[in-house]
């Protein structure tokens, strides 16, 4: 009687372990077809998870309403939009950290990645006319050459630049020449916004510490 009892449950854990495994396999199948998602789309919908979580860090810092205690450069991305044209400004956002910033950390007249690490990428969804020359839609690097009076705001045609390690002014597309705007307050984590001006008519700027500079175009 043992044995046949012994029999039986061996039976049945060997039925219910397939019940199991082919309903696993199921369920992960439904589950695959309905999300479908990669391990590369995974990890993009992470990073943008972490990316909000860094802009509502970097914001509620220039607001004021947290002290900034991290110590690196967060990654942010801008989104912005005038006429027909989005502008996204992806860029690196350094903190103030009581460190002297302009002729100190950023230094007087050279070229500038306006940001940290990778240059800044500004890319622009449709046809753009930056200070008279035509930008085809495409992304780009912003480069900026700071002054005590006077900056230099560059439109260079390869993005992909760690600092300006590789910057050449052969691959320049535009330059504008701006004054700096004082600002009254401190803008604690380098910070981009793209403002509608017009219709057609809008500005890129660059606002830290207590500087704010803006590259006008107007879309096409």
């Amino acid at each position: 009687m043992k044995s046949l009892l012994a029999g039986w449950r061996l039976v049945l854990l060997i039925v219910f372990s397939t019940v199991i495994a082919c309903g696993g396999e199921r369920m992960q199948t439904d589950t695959d077809e309905e999300s479908a998602t990669t391990p590369a789309e995974e990890l993009s919908r992470l990073e943008k998870e972490h990316l909000t979580e860094l802009v509502g860090y970097a914001d509620s810092v220039n607001r004021g309403l947290r002290e900034d205690t991290e110590r690196g450069s967060a990654r942010l991305e801008v989104h912005g939009r005038v006429g027909n044209t989005t502008v996204t400004i992806n860029h690196g956002s350094p903190g103030v950290r009581g460190r002297v910033i302009w002729n100190g950390l950023v230094s007087y007249d050279q070229v500038w990645v306006s940001g940290s690490h990778w240059a800044t990428a500004v890319t622009f969804s449709n046809d753009v006319v930056v200070n008279g020359a035509d930008i085809p839609a495409g992304t780009y690097a912003f480069f900026t050459i700071p002054g005590r009076e006077k900056w230099e705001l560059i439109i260079n045609e390869r993005y992909d630049q760690h600092l300006a390690e590789e910057y050449s002014q052969s691959e320049d597309l535009v330059r504008v020449t701006v004054e700096p705007i004082p600002l009254e307050d401190t803008m604690q984590r380098l910070n981009y916004a793209v403002e509608e001006r017009g219709p057609k008519h809008g500005v890129i700027a660059l606002s830290w510490d207590k500087i704010r500079v803006e590259m006008p175009f107007e879309v096409k």
